[in-house]
């Protein structure tokens, strides 16, 4: 294996050298005590990768035998927050107190949509997923302890982008009903697809927390920061790579290492020694292996040091980034 491109003390300080940087010095964990979980993800493929939501669950319930999480997913391929809120997604976010009438304003406004353009795909698959809760409502109604936010490309424009305008518009929702926003910043433009022979430039990564930090502290939301835990693992374990070669998603080393920090960030514990291993366990219907874009096996086995490193990277990156917050200053 390479040695990291930075020695780790100044790799740190390269990473959080961020004089204004705002967010909560440590956010309360209500889940960490909890027996039961009900969690919503909203997001697209960057949540769906290597089924992420169950790989969290499989993590959570691992971690305390007796807590039982429950996973909610509304997810568009490519969609951003504010995409999902034309296409309804908020009525999955107040499901618990969501009229009929509100249900059927949204069917319809989803109708009229499709009807003026049959090619717009999302509001057409929007559609029958708004249909089938229409129909079942009163079964589907629940309160939400978590509901997960998922960036994408729509957190780069700093205090101007969708995400920072968006997020707070859904957590009102979730605060209404007792619960507690969770924001997933993904970061697409700085994942590497081939291990890195020099230290990656850590200034559009800082930019960006700096935002993510302050949005979180505003709507008082704990931080999933996977720009700044992926930017920690491409310098200590540089020869690992977080996206395939062609294509732009996060590869199973960045779906565990985000579920991983999923872990660390829900219930303030290091996720090591968690025996969950393995990414994509799914059996295809045809029962031959799945590929990934780059024609590998998409079901991927982690190694014991590689499953002991990405567990350790996680909870490290975590910490630091959420002591970096609090000593930066508030604003």
């Amino acid at each position: 294996m390479r040695k990291p491109v930075l020695g780790i003390t100044a790799a740190l300080a390269a990473i959080f050298l961020v004089s204004s940087i705002s967010s909560a010095a440590e956010p309360a964990h209500p889940a960490a005590k909890a027996k039961k979980l009900n969690v919503l993800f909203i997001g697209n493929s960057f949540t769906a990768c290597h089924d992420l939501a169950q790989v969290v669950k499989a993590m959570a319930e691992a971690g305390d035998p007796s807590l039982s999480f429950n996973v909610t997913t509304v997810l568009y391929g490519g969609r951003r927050l504010v995409d999902h809120w034309r296409l309804g997604t908020p009525n999955f976010v107040k499901i618990a107190t969501l009229t009929t009438e509100e249900e059927q304003a949204t069917v319809k406004s989803l109708e009229e949509a499709v009807a003026k353009d049959p090619k717009d795909k999302y509001s057409a698959s929007a559609l029958i997923r708004h249909r089938d809760l229409s129909r079942n409502l009163e079964k589907m109604r629940k309160k939400w302890d978590l509901v997960v936010l998922q960036s994408y490309r729509d957190d780069m424009e700093g205090d101007k982008s969708l995400y920072v305008e968006y997020a707070p518009k859904y957590a009102e929702m979730v605060k209404a009903q007792g619960g507690r926003v969770v924001l997933y910043e993904t970061t697409p433009a700085t994942q590497n697809s081939k291990p890195l022979d020099a230290p990656p430039n850590p200034a559009a990564v800082n930019e960006k927390a700096k935002v993510i930090a302050a949005l979180a502290r505003r709507i008082d939301a704990i931080m999933v920061p996977m720009s700044t835990v992926a930017l920690r693992c491409q310098m200590v374990r540089p020869d690992l790579t977080l996206r395939y070669v062609k294509d732009s998603h996060l590869n199973p080393t960045m779906g565990y290492l985000t579920a991983c920090t999923f872990y660390a960030a829900l219930f303030n514990r290091s996720p090591e020694g968690l025996p969950i291993d393995t990414v994509n366990a799914r059996a295809t219907k045809d029962g031959k292996p799945a590929l990934d874009p780059d024609g590998n096996p998409l079901k991927q086995t982690f190694s014991a040091k590689d499953r002991a490193d990405l567990q350790r990277i996680a909870w490290e990156g975590l910490k630091q980034f959420q002591q970096a917050a609090a000593s930066g200053g508030h604003r």
